[in-house]
């Protein structure tokens, strides 16, 4: 579960991209986070993630509280989550096999549980046969699949996925938003960062709308126009 308790965040300039916001994200809901460019849809995925701390308010995610914990206990809590990035950001020496078991092996996973885990999760996301190929031998839309293996892979409770069809076609998008979907029924809480309206519309989700720093509407009636 993710809880924000009326958080605020100003940067050192001054600016305030967060104006006390208070939401939650239950266990295996699956949320679209909606805004115009700097409505501050970044800066709660960075709260989330523990990039950044809160300048007011408390961040609770999956049982840690990032407001009081330790820098020491951050990577625990981070490994409870995993992220999706729009430029996907690959290893391009690296086979899409390769590029999926790093993320267990930074972890300590053993050799016997990445052989087991890396072909199961590179099979949900459709790359069954393409272990072997590096990322400049992909389509976009395959890169991206190996972005959400990779982010899969350790099992976390929660997947982020920030503008995560920002460089894909609108067929690729709606195939991505699809594979998300499918995740979120097998149980993982799902949240994705979009400014994609049409995208958001065709799938009967709650949507969170922000706007100058604020929640400007939470509910299940798809994208607000802001």
């Amino acid at each position: 579960m993710v809880q924000l308790t009326d958080v605020f965040k100003a940067y050192e300039n001054g600016s305030k991209a967060i104006r006390g916001i208070s939401l939650t994200i239950q266990d295996g809901e699956f949320v679209f986070l909606v805004g115009p460019s700097g409505s501050g849809k970044s800066t709660i995925v960075k709260l989330i993630t523990g990039e950044i701390a809160p300048t007011d308010g408390t961040v609770l995610v999956n049982g840690f509280n990032l407001t009081t914990m330790k820098f020491s206990k951050m990577p625990y809590m981070r490994r409870t989550l995993g992220v999706i990035f729009q430029d996907f950001r690959l290893i391009e020496n690296k086979s899409v096999y390769e590029n999926v078991a790093f993320a267990m092996r930074v972890i300590g996973a053993s050799n016997k549980e990445i052989k087991h885990r890396v072909p199961y999760v590179l099979s949900l996301v459709g790359l069954e046969g393409k272990e072997q190929r590096h990322p400049q031998e992909l389509s976009g839309g395959e890169q991206q699949r190996v972005a959400v293996a990779r982010a899969l892979v350790n099992d976390p409770q929660m997947i982020i996925a920030d503008e995560p069809t920002g460089n894909l076609d609108p067929t690729r998008s709606l195939e991505m938003m699809t594979l998300l979907n499918k995740i979120n029924e097998l149980g993982t809480t799902v949240l994705v960062v979009t400014h994609e309206k049409d995208l958001v519309n065709q799938f009967s989700k709650r949507v969170i709308a922000i706007d100058a720093g604020r929640v400007i509407s939470d509910g299940m009636d798809g994208y607000v126009q802001i």
